[in-house]
């Protein structure tokens, strides 16, 4: 499998508000930039985004590792919230329905074909790649 090293982030300019998105997809010395926006949504709907696009840019199945500075993308593999969500009728612990479904559905869905290991950066903290795509996902941002 081809070794692919991604780094996500999204942006919003008021939450809920127009926000962007945003990845970077690096495969030995190439690498490929990615983004969009949306007119109305939310910061988590931009991070959840960006993996999901990342991971739909790759054109067979590869080991990915996915850095995003979200927590909420990041511990909801790590800690395998997905699991018990999909077990109880997508709904969270205290019985309400998770939100973003549509796009935890979606990165699922786009991940199975990859081994995907998700890694938490710190944001805003001068990581290159992570500094990267927070340029590219405010840039994103419908005006």
């Amino acid at each position: 499998m081809k070794e692919v090293v991604v780094y996500t982030d999204g942006a919003c300019s008021r939450n809920p508000g127009p926000g962007g998105w945003a990845a970077v997809l690096k495969y030995g010395e190439h690498i490929k930039e990615i983004s969009g926006g949306e007119r109305h949504t939310t910061n988590q709907r931009m991070e959840i985004t960006a993996a999901v696009e990342a991971l739909k840019t790759l054109k067979e199945p590869c080991k990915v590792t996915l850095h995003s500075d979200s927590a909420y993308v990041v511990n909801c593999f790590k800690q395998k919230w997905y699991v018990n969500w999909q077990k109880n009728g997508w709904r969270n612990s205290k019985g309400d329905a998770v939100q973003n479904r549509d796009l935890w559905e979606a990165l699922i869905a786009a991940m199975e074909p990859h081994k995907v290991d998700m890694k938490k950066v710190k944001g805003h903290a001068g990581v290159a790649w992570n500094e990267r795509c927070d340029e590219l996902a405010r840039a994103a941002i419908p005006k």
